[in-house]
């Protein structure tokens, strides 16, 4: 299956987003070194976070439309090398308006990384393998997270806190090269074999003059897309969370040092990169056993969902059974985010799945906004962790309700007026 330019194509993305997780794990794991220099509350932790998410949220929304207008290969191009250079610059910060001001310009990059991948997978894959390219683009995710921990701790120990945000940096341009040099659409590819095309000649059909016409606004009327976004917005509030959090949770509450973090948090990112894997392949098989497509992603949607409640019991646990607990929650929830942001590609016309998928990513990221902001809060007026992991447990349900009542049938809309 790898051996096929397609799936070849789903590493070279799933690379793209590993990098993304990479640059947003900089900032968590190096908090500590970086507060020598420059003195951060949680309350400012939290800013930090909410300034990258603000441009993360408006860029997604409005990066799906770019890329939409400038095609893959150019879109994903531009924003590769726009997050590169931005990731860079916070080696350069001496306080804290300049590491907000790099988040900001990181988000601004980072927010197109995901409506360009679907809308990529979108292109070179049917229906029924959609689901597992994705499972591999998400799967990226846990990578970047996984080496994140391990490779910033000896960066740290060996160099200083400002070279993990070069070095971070210049991995994202030599991404940009491959990128340039690989990929192209199916119908202008080079290296595309006449097999390969035949396998994938659903998505080589000419589109309806209907889908090539679509407005972008009238995305808004329909309940699918409103009911994406909302999910989007309880999930990846815990999500981001985790993401943010995880890490300051070790050294404040758990007492670690830098080396003990990278010894124990790549566990639950490495767990989280089986639950992409699973929650694309267990939809495809489903698929691929006869059941319908609605039945196929709802089924694995709930079970993803299902085991996100454990993670109340986090603070309650011991240290080894509490990354036990974060590695189930974090398999969970990449499971889940496989299969809602192959959704778009379901349901919508191919014209408009990176609009849709930036949509629903800005909606996931105003939930880390709002949700960040609620955090520092809660942990600096002495609240505690334990209603912070509270509120969590219960996020993915919400969602799971959300879209069985405004997605009532996982099937592609033939037009939109």
């Amino acid at each position: 299956m790898i051996g096929t330019l397609r799936w070849r194509l789903a590493l070279l993305i799933g690379a793209a987003i590993a990098i993304s997780y990479f640059d947003r794990q900089t900032l968590p794991v190096a908090i500590r070194a970086i507060q020598r220099e420059i003195p951060i509350s949680n309350t400012q932790f939290s800013q930090l976070q909410a300034a990258f998410l603000v441009a993360y949220a408006l860029m997604y929304a409005g990066g799906g439309k770019l890329i939409d207008v400038l095609g893959t290969r150019k879109g994903f191009l531009l924003i590769m090398l726009w997050w590169s250079f931005a990731c860079a610059s916070q080696g350069l910060a001496t306080s804290f308006g300049f590491l907000a001001t790099s988040l900001f310009l990181l988000g601004m990059g980072e927010g197109g990384g995901f409506p360009a991948a679907t809308k990529a997978i979108a292109e070179w894959f049917p229906a029924g393998e959609r689901s597992t390219a994705m499972g591999i683009v998400n799967a990226g995710t846990s990578v970047g997270a996984v080496v994140a921990p391990p490779l910033i701790a000896l960066t740290l120990a060996t160099l200083n806190w400002r070279w993990v945000f070069f070095l971070s940096g210049t991995v994202g341009l030599g991404w940009a090269v491959a990128w340039l040099r690989g990929y192209f659409p199916p119908a202008t590819h080079p290296r595309l074999s006449p097999e390969e095309r035949d396998e994938i000649a659903e998505v080589l059909k000419p589109r309806p003059r209907t889908e090539q016409g679509t407005r972008w606004i009238s995305l808004f009327r329909l309940p699918q897309v409103w009911g994406l976004v909302f999910a989007k917005f309880l999930s990846d509030a815990a999500w981001y969370f985790y993401l943010f959090w995880l890490p300051k949770y070790l050294y404040e509450m758990r007492h670690f040092d830098t080396k003990q973090v990278g010894y124990f948090a790549w566990i639950p990112y490495a767990a989280a990169g089986v639950g992409s894997l699973l929650g694309g392949w267990f939809s495809s098989r489903l698929i691929q056993r006869g059941h319908s497509l609605n039945f196929s992603r709802k089924v694995a949607l709930g079970a993803s969902a299902a085991v996100m409640p454990l993670i109340f019991f986090v603070t309650r646990a011991p240290v080894q059974i509490a990354i036990v607990l974060f590695s189930i929650a974090f398999a969970g929830q990449q499971s889940w985010s496989t299969l809602v942001m192959i959704l778009p590609a379901d349901i919508f016309p191919r014209a408009v799945v990176g609009s849709v998928a930036g949509l629903v990513g800005f909606g996931g990221a105003m939930g880390g906004v709002v949700f960040g902001l609620v955090v520092g809060y809660l942990l600096d007026h002495g609240f505690g962790y334990g209603l912070v992991f509270g509120l969590v447990s219960t996020f993915h349900v919400l969602a799971f309700c959300v879209i069985l009542l405004t997605v009532r049938r996982i099937r592609p809309i033939e037009a939109i007026t």
